[in-house]
This record gives structure tokens, C-alpha cells and sequence, in this order.
């Protein structure tokens, strides 16, 4: 396992990961610190932020899993899988 450090919405965050994995949570939490940072700082709460940016974030991958449903599904539903449990264990970090 591997420690990554985060900033998002201006509060560090430490990730645990699997050996390997460092950059592409950095680059996941780079993401969500985007999304953060496009919504502003109204008078949200910490939770409330990162909850519209995980939501923000699901509704772009519901919309490529939308695009991609006219496709041969059994294509990219691997990678997509693999995108959603990542996305889902770094949710799961962060509420810790």
C-alpha cells in the first residue's frame, strides 16, 4: 500500500492506494478538486461540496455509459466498472 496526498476544495486529504496506483489517484483527486472549484465557494459545507462533486462526476459517467449503451456495451463495460469502484473507494477515503 501507498500514502497519496490530496488537496481538494483547499483541505488536504491522505489516500491510501495500491503500489502503482499513485498518479492515477492523484489524477482522480485532481478531478474532484475540479469539480469543487468550478461549483465556487458558495456557503457550502465540506461534505455538501464534495458530495455535488461526486455527484457531478457520476452524472458524467452515467452520460458516457449512455453514449456508450448504442455501442457494443460488453466492450467498455470492464474499464467502466473499473473506473466506477475507483471512483467509489476514493469517495469512501475521503469520508474517513
Amino acid at each position: 500500500m501507498s500514502n497519496v496526498s490530496l488537496r481538494i476544495g483547499g483541505r488536504d486529504y491522505t489516500v491510501a492506494c495500491a503500489e502503482g496506483e499513485e498518479d492515477h489517484v492523484r489524477a482522480l483527486g485532481s478531478m474532484i478538486n475540479g469539480k469543487v472549484e468550478d461549483m465556487g465557494s458558495a456557503a457550502q459545507g465540506e461534505a455538501r461540496q464534495l458530495l455535488f462533486a461526486a455527484l457531478l462526476l457520476a452524472d458524467e459517467l452515467h452520460e458516457a455509459r449512455g453514449k456508450l449503451a448504442g455501442a457494443d456495451p460488453d466492450a467498455h463495460a470492464p474499464a467502466l466498472e473499473r473506473i466506477a469502484q475507483r471512483l467509489e473507494n476514493i469517495a469512501s477515503a475521503l469520508e474517513q
